[in-house]
């Protein structure tokens, strides 16, 4: 699948650099596919890790570990197949987000099941968060362009996010909000959510007049003749 991709995070450009020279180090034995598995690896044990941070605060040191080796294996294996030039576009963009599907899904299900952060606010984070997926993967096809960060947020700065929620409330999982106590997570989720809806809204919107654009209805009387032509083709058909 051959696309553009954009990333615009605040991170991006220096990230770049350092996965390029992380990937041009690395041994020979080591290939994109080891580091798809161990990206994956890392993020279904984050799920159960972060579920028990209520109890075991000092899981969030593991879980932060976890997400570091997550980073690693997702941001170096496509940079290491390009660095290398064995890229294979339709192979890695399918598993790099069925990947992504997988990881997210255990690591917010984990989130849900913590006592962080209330169940039905993940797991509408969850719905939110694949209804962004569709989105971009059905522009990916349609208009070839992959966008991978929103507002100068992509999946390094919401890594960071999370190491740092995740060292909060290990110490204190509520925050106050306008004389109101409620669970840090949940006030992650909720903004998690609404930015997420706004990227959707801006991204279908942007995309369809994008795609309007560029698939102009045709005339009328080429549709009329387009209509004839297909109706000719249908009695040939019949006749033989």
């Amino acid at each position: 699948m051959h696309h553009t991709r954009e990333h615009h995070s605040l991170l991006a450009d220096a990230e770049r650099r350092l996965l390029v020279g992380i990937a041009r180090r690395l041994p020979d034995a080591m290939t994109s596919d080891q580091l798809s598995a161990l990206a994956l690896a890392a993020m279904l044990a984050a799920g159960p890790t972060v579920a028990v941070i209520g109890r075991t605060p000092w899981a969030a040191a593991a879980f932060i570990g976890l997400l570091a080796v997550n980073w690693f294996g997702d941001s170096l294996d496509g940079t290491l197949a390009r660095v290398r030039n064995r890229q294979r576009p339709r192979y890695g963009f399918y598993v790099d987000h069925v990947i992504d599907l997988a990881g997210t899904a255990a690591l917010v299900t984990g989130i849900a099941a913590s006592g962080l952060m209330t169940p039905w606010i993940g797991f509408a984070l969850l719905a939110a968060y694949l209804i962004v997926a569709a989105e971009s993967y059905l522009a990916t096809h349609s208009a070839s362009v992959f966008r991978m960060s929103f507002a100068g947020i992509g999946p390094t700065e919401l890594r960071l996010i999370l190491a740092a929620g995740a060292v909060k409330a290990a110490v204190d999982p509520s925050v106050t909000i306008f004389g109101h106590e409620m669970l840090l997570f949940d006030v992650g989720g909720i903004v998690a959510i609404v930015g997420l809806l706004a990227a959707f809204v801006v991204s279908a919107t942007r995309n369809t007049i994008d795609l309007y654009r560029a698939e102009p209805l045709p005339p009328a009387t080429q549709r009329h003749t387009t209509e004839d032509a297909g109706k000719t083709l249908v009695l040939r058909a019949c006749a033989e």
